[in-house]
């Protein structure tokens, strides 16, 4: 073998492995890319929440009167606690995941 065909497969070789190597890089520069848009939506989710929090604690502050209204009975209560309960649990409910527990596809 001469010299230009052992320099050409060292060429080749070496260009394999360069290769081989950016894919791995793009491989943990897609990874890097998913955990932080996961990042991006649960802080989004977070922010969402405390603004329905937020404007929940708003409307009832607001509500208040300074008259004394008549006090509701407890049955009144209970259900009036059990919707604000059931508000709360479906802002700040985990949002829907497959078996893998992976998020589901976007459009399907």
């Amino acid at each position: 073998m001469n010299p230009r065909e052992s320099r050409k497969r060292l060429l080749i070789a070496e260009s394999e492995m360069n290769r081989a190597q950016l894919l791995i890089e793009l491989s943990a520069l897609r990874a890097g890319a998913s955990r932080l848009s996961e990042r991006a939506k649960s802080l989004g989710s977070i922010a969402s929440s405390a603004a329905l929090l937020a404007t929940g604690l708003a409307l009832f502050l607001r509500g208040r009167t300074t008259q004394q209204e008549p006090r509701r009975s407890w049955p009144q209560t209970i259900i009036k606690g059990a919707g604000l309960i059931s508000t709360l649990w479906f802002a700040l409910r985990p949002k829907d995941r497959t078996k893998d527990g992976e998020p589901s596809a976007p459009g399907g």
